[in-house]
């Protein structure tokens, strides 16, 4: 079955850096799209980051753009968000999410948590 294991969340002082990182497996991971979601506690989820299968083409919430970045290994099958200048709002659970055969699958999520 398709599964997403997020990892690399924290707690990390403002100007930080953090790297998540999604494992997938149970799919053919170099086929499809994938993205990155955040979702802080009161607030709507919110469309961090999107790569495309080969990872050719990306795309940012105005939020976040030139200070993440996605990447992806689809010989590792998995899919990076490298997050610099961090600020204390994005403080958010972190989920990766795959639109496999129609049916959107995402992880248990990683907290990252941005304060001093």
């Amino acid at each position: 079955q398709v599964q997403l294991v997020e990892s690399g969340g924290d707690l990390v002082q403002p100007g930080g850096s953090l790297r998540l990182s999604c494992a997938a497996s149970g799919f053919t991971f170099r086929s499809y799209a994938m993205t990155w979601y955040r979702q802080a506690p009161g607030k709507e989820r919110e469309l961090v980051a999107t790569i495309t299968s080969t990872g050719g083409n990306t795309n940012y919430a105005d939020s976040v753009k030139g200070r993440f970045t996605i990447s992806r290994d689809n010989a590792k099958n998995t899919v990076y968000l490298q997050m610099n200048s961090l600020k204390p709002e994005d403080t958010a659970v972190y989920y990766c999410m795959a639109m496999v055969v129609g049916i959107r699958y995402r992880g248990r999520g990683t907290q990252v948590t941005v304060s001093s």
